[in-house]
């Protein structure tokens, strides 16, 4: 009886939760520098970071362009959360920027505040600066997600027709299925599908030749898998094994593996 390996959980960064189309992302950037300009004029006007002894010509030209500037590196620090912890919410993305990109904004506040005609800032003064920066920071992010859109799950499309003359191979159950990997036996090809598996005869060469038009690809001499079947990739030991929804394994060839980190695979 062929072992099958027990079903992996999907891995968090497979779905895409959140996708922004270039017209989602101007959209986002223009709201984020808007917004931080609007706040970088109301600290000015405040007078944060001790600057209540200035103009008010001076704190604006000093908080406006600085908030302008940080809100730009923020909105890095929010992307970038997004990529380190993919499976998180927007909300505790936004805390995660934050923290990510609280202290390079501190040092940033820190060295502009010491360019101000008569302000003579120390390094003493750094701690502070970073310190206040920790707390605008997240606040600026989780401010930020709350008046920005909430980017559109986008439907991806479904797989290609399979080719009516492989589905007339397989057994009359399967031929309504999904087809998630083909996988090389002796003479035989085990064919995974959503409904399951079975053998047919057909050389691989062939079952790729009409398979063709499907989104996936050989992966190994033995193993044609498509995109839509992966659950989990990892890596190890300089290879890489698929793992495919219903539980089995497909290794990688080196012969294959630079293709698939190109198409984002693994």
């Amino acid at each position: 009886m062929r072992q099958m390996t027990p079903p992996l959980r999907r891995s968090p960064a497979a779905p895409i939760h959140e996708a922004w189309t270039a017209a989602d992302f101007r959209r986002v950037v223009v709201i984020t520098v808007g917004l931080a300009a609007a706040v970088g004029a109301f600290l000015g006007f405040a007078g944060a970071f001790g600057l209540t002894d200035y103009p008010l010509g001076i704190r604006f030209s000093f908080m406006v362009p600085v908030a302008v500037l940080t809100s730009i590196i923020g909105l890095g620090g929010f992307l970038l959360a997004r990529q380190l912890a993919p499976g998180l919410s927007r909300w505790l993305h936004a805390v995660l920027g934050g923290l990510l990109i609280f202290a390079p904004i501190g040092v940033i506040v820190w060295f502009a505040a010491g360019l101000i005609p008569g302000e003579d800032i120390g390094p003493s003064a750094l701690p502070g600066y970073i310190g206040t920066s920790l707390v605008v920071s997240v606040a600026m992010s989780l401010l930020s997600v709350a008046v920005n859109p909430v980017p559109q799950d986008r439907a991806q499309p479904g797989p290609a027709p399979v080719p009516s003359r492989f589905l007339e191979r397989l057994p009359v159950r399967l031929r309504g299925a999904e087809i998630w990997a083909v996988e090389a036996e002796d003479h035989y090809l085990r064919v995974h599908t959503s409904a399951g598996h079975d053998l047919i005869l057909l050389r691989m060469a062939d079952a790729i030749a009409e398979l063709e038009g499907q989104e996936g690809m050989q992966v190994h001499r033995s193993w044609w898998v498509a995109r839509a079947a992966i659950a989990d990739a990892r890596r190890g030991d300089g290879r890489a094994t698929l793992t495919l929804k219903d539980g089995s394994e497909a290794p990688v060839s080196r012969t294959y593996a630079a293709e698939l980190r190109r198409r984002g695979w693994i």
